[in-house]
Order: structure tokens, then C-alpha cells, then sequence
């Protein structure tokens, strides 16, 4: 049984996401990912319009008249969320925590995936794989994700990236599409993604939270290392510590842009409390402009 809370948040994403995915992001969705190639459909006779290109030159000897293959596009794909959930995760100063948005925009793609005829499958993750849930069809799989992504109880704190691309290589024997969702507050986990990146169409979702890339002014606070548990006081009245920190943040920004960069990685780029479907658009948006040059 599931708590009248967790029904009621997985209802919400329901509606908001099918607004969302019927309106913006279906459409979108199926312009960028076309499946995986051509399958042969029938032979026909040759129509004004028809591709020079397309004649079945056999079966047009045999027949004195010209014939034309046609295809069809093998629409199906196979989906995959590999979702970090660990201790990390569990912070926001927005009105969202970042596994909370991680779920949300997990649910978005799903259901766009779907709607596009797709499987779906889930691993989650922290410093090892606790879940994994087959890719399979229907409304109803997806809503299984959806509950088992915002009901989740991380049984370790830390994260291991590294060991959650090792399973999915195991599992995932066919291409697929690999939303990978993080906060990549990790390192170490480059070699383990080039590799995978070889194999499947790998999509690095980097999800941040505003204070993680600049801190307000809040005088004297104390801080948890949710992962490790260490704790450290920092003075936020510091002008100078805020301009360090704000640095340090973007530096790490930029590394990690330069890293997906140079591993031919596409990265969706997620802050809490921004509008995470026009993020969404705008990727796919960008990376049809890049298919068709």
C-alpha cells in the first residue's frame, strides 16, 4: 500500500506531465530520437514523386514497368533512467529537493517515451544499484516508475556512479537511449561513461540547486555533508567566502560542461526552481538543429 501523500504526488506528476507532453515535449521527443533505422515494408509500382533513388531495379526488369521499394521506420526504442538517489539528493532550498526533480523530469521523458510507442526502464542508484525495473510499454509501467522513484529509500548515503554504468552494461545488451540523472557531485566516473558512451545514446542530466552555486547571506551557519555526515561552519556574511564560493561552483560547472563536451556526451542542464520543461525543449530542440546538419 502506498501512503494517501505519495498517491497524491504521484497524481499531480500525472496531470502535470501529460499537459506537458501532450503540448510541448511528444513532438519534440520524436523528432530526436527516430529509432533504430529502416525496415523493409512492401514493393509497389512507381508513383510521380516517388525517389529515383527507391526503385527496386530486379523487380522492375521482371516486370517491364518501374517498382519502388518502400520502408518503414523501426519506431521502437528502449529507454532507460539511471537515477542517482543517493544522500546528495536529498536538498533544496527551493520548494523542490533534487531527487524530487530528478522523479519529475524522469516522469516527463517516460511518459513522452510512451506516448511514442517506446519501453521504459528504471535503475536507481547510490554507491551501489538498488533498483531495477525491466523496460516494458504502457501507462501503467510508467506509473509504477513514478511511484517507485518518489517513494524511494536509499539503503546506503554515498553515490558510485562508476557501478551503475557497469550494471546498466550488463543489463542493457541493444542500443538504447541512457538518461543518466545526477547531481555529479561525484568524481572518478569518466573511463566507466566513455565506455558506455560507445555504446548507447548516453544523456547526462546534471541536476543543481541554486545555493550550490552561490550562497545568500545567512550570517553563521553549520553544514552536513549528507553523504559523509561531516560538519563545518562557514560565516556567509563573508563577502569574500561568498565570492570564493561562488567560483569554486562555477568552476565545476564549467568541468563538468568540458567533460560531457569532450566525451561527445549531450547534457541537459537542470536548476531547481527553474522551469525544467523549457530546459527540456530547449535540448531537444538543440539537438535536432545538430542531427540535421
Amino acid at each position: 500500500m502506498i501512503s494517501p501523500e505519495l498517491a497524491k504526488k504521484i497524481r499531480y506528476i500525472q496531470i502535470y506531465t501529460s499537459k506537458a507532453v501532450n503540448d510541448l515535449l511528444a513532438g519534440e521527443y520524436h523528432s530526436v530520437f527516430k529509432g533504430q533505422g529502416m525496415e523493409f515494408e512492401e514493393v509497389r509500382e512507381y508513383q510521380i514523386g516517388d525517389e529515383v533513388r527507391s526503385i527496386d531495379w530486379n523487380v522492375t526488369a521482371r516486370m517491364g514497368e518501374p517498382y519502388v521499394k518502400r520502408f518503414r521506420e523501426e519506431r521502437e526504442l528502449t529507454v532507460l533512467f539511471a537515477v542517482d538517489l543517493s544522500a546528495s539528493g536529498e536538498f533544496g532550498s527551493t520548494d523542490k529537493l533534487k531527487n524530487e526533480v530528478a522523479a519529475e523530469i524522469c516522469a516527463l521523458l517516460a511518459f513522452s517515451a510512451i506516448k511514442n510507442n517506446d519501453k521504459v526502464g528504471l535503475i536507481v542508484f547510490t554507491n551501489t544499484v538498488e533498483l531495477f525495473v525491466p523496460p516494458a510499454k504502457g501507462t501503467s509501467h510508467v506509473l509504477r516508475l513514478i511511484r517507485d522513484l518518489l517513494g524511494f529509500k536509499p539503503r546506503q548515503a554515498r553515490t558510485d556512479i562508476t557501478a551503475a554504468v557497469e550494471f546498466l552494461g550488463k543489463v542493457a545488451q541493444k542500443k538504447a537511449v541512457v538518461f543518466l540523472v545526477s547531481d555529479f557531485l561525484e568524481t572518478g566516473f569518466e573511463r566507466a561513461l566513455r565506455t558506455i558512451g560507445k555504446r548507447h545514446d548516453l544523456i547526462a542530466v546534471s541536476i543543481a540547486d541554486p545555493v550550490e552555486l552561490k550562497m545568500p547571506n545567512v550570517g553563521l551557519v553549520e553544514l552536513e555533508d549528507a553523504e559523509t555526515g561531516e560538519l563545518i561552519q562557514i560565516d556567509t556574511g563573508s563577502a569574500a567566502f561568498r565570492k570564493n564560493y561562488e567560483g569554486i561552483g562555477a568552476e565545476r560547472t564549467g568541468q563538468l560542461k568540458d567533460l560531457f563536451r569532450g566525451m561527445d556526451i549531450d547534457q541537459i542542464e537542470i536548476l531547481t526552481g527553474r522551469d525544467y520543461v523549457r530546459d527540456l525543449v530547449r535540448f531537444f530542440r538543440t539537438r535536432e538543429r545538430r542531427t540535421q546538419h
